[in-house]
C-alpha cells in the first residue's frame, strides 16, 4: 500500500488503487485508473488519488501531484502536496503556450508612440473573472481582450509595461505558481495562470463547452 515516506508526500506505487487526472492538450482534464494511457507530454504533473481510502489526501485544499513518467519507469513515484490552483497551472505549463508575443520582439517605436491598449470598448461589466497582463503592442493580448469582450466575460486589463503595480503583481503570480514573464499574455483565470491566448483552455477554465 502506498505510504507516507516524509512529511506531506506520499509514495505512488504503480499496483496500487489510483486515479490519476491530466490535462488533455485542449485544455480539459480527464482522469484515468491506468497511468501508461496517459500522454507523453502530460505526464510530468499528474494528481493522484486512492478512492479506496479518503485519508490520503493532502490537508486542506491541497491535492497530491506526481510525476508519471518516474511511476512508469521505476514502478514507484513521490507525490507531493500543491493548491489546485498551482497544480492546474503546472498542468497546463507543460503543454504548448497560446499564441504570445514575446517580451523580446517588443516593437521600437512601442516605448515613445505606444498603440492605444484596446479600442474594442470598456470590458463587460460585473466582478472580473479573468485579468490579462499584456502591453499595448501585443498582438495576443489584443486577440484576448476582443475574445472576451466579445463573449460578454469580465475582466481586468493590466498593462505590465505602463503600470509597474501590474508588472510586480504579476511577478509576484508567477513566481508562485512557476510560470515565465517572458512573453504576453499571461491570463489569471479564476487563480490559474495561463501562458499565452487559447480559447480552449480558457474556456475549459472557465467550465463552458468550447
Amino acid at each position: 500500500m502506498p505510504a507516507r515516506t516524509a512529511p506531506g508526500t506520499l509514495e505512488v506505487l504503480k499496483d496500487g488503487r489510483w486515479l490519476f487526472t491530466y490535462m488533455e492538450s485542449s485544455g480539459s482534464f480527464s482522469t484515468t485508473d491506468k497511468p501508461e494511457v496517459i500522454p507523453a507530454p502530460a505526464r510530468a504533473v499528474v494528481r493522484v488519488f486512492d478512492p479506496s481510502n479518503p485519508q490520503k489526501t493532502a490537508a486542506g485544499t491541497d491535492i497530491y501531484v506526481a510525476d508519471i513518467n518516474a511511476l512508469l519507469k521505476s514502478g514507484k513515484a513521490q507525490a507531493k502536496p500543491l493548491s489546485r490552483e498551482a497544480f492546474e497551472t503546472a498542468a497546463m505549463a507543460e503543454l504548448p503556450p497560446g499564441e504570445t508575443s514575446p517580451l523580446s520582439a517588443r516593437p521600437a517605436h512601442a516605448a515613445n508612440e505606444p498603440l492605444p491598449a484596446w479600442d474594442g470598448g470598456a470590458p463587460p461589466s460585473g466582478t472580473p473573472v479573468v485579468t490579462i497582463y499584456g502591453t499595448s503592442w501585443c498582438g495576443a493580448c489584443r486577440a484576448a481582450r476582443q475574445y472576451l469582450t466579445e463573449r460578454k466575460i469580465p475582466f481586468a486589463d493590466k498593462d505590465i509595461e505602463n503600470d509597474p503595480a501590474a508588472a510586480q503583481e504579476l511577478r509576484d503570480k508567477a513566481s508562485k505558481m512557476g510560470i515565465p514573464t517572458d512573453r504576453v499574455p499571461v491570463i489569471d483565470v479564476r487563480g490559474r495562470l495561463l501562458l499565452g491566448f487559447d480559447r480552449a483552455r480558457i474556456e475549459s477554465l472557465l467550465g463552458e463547452s468550447t
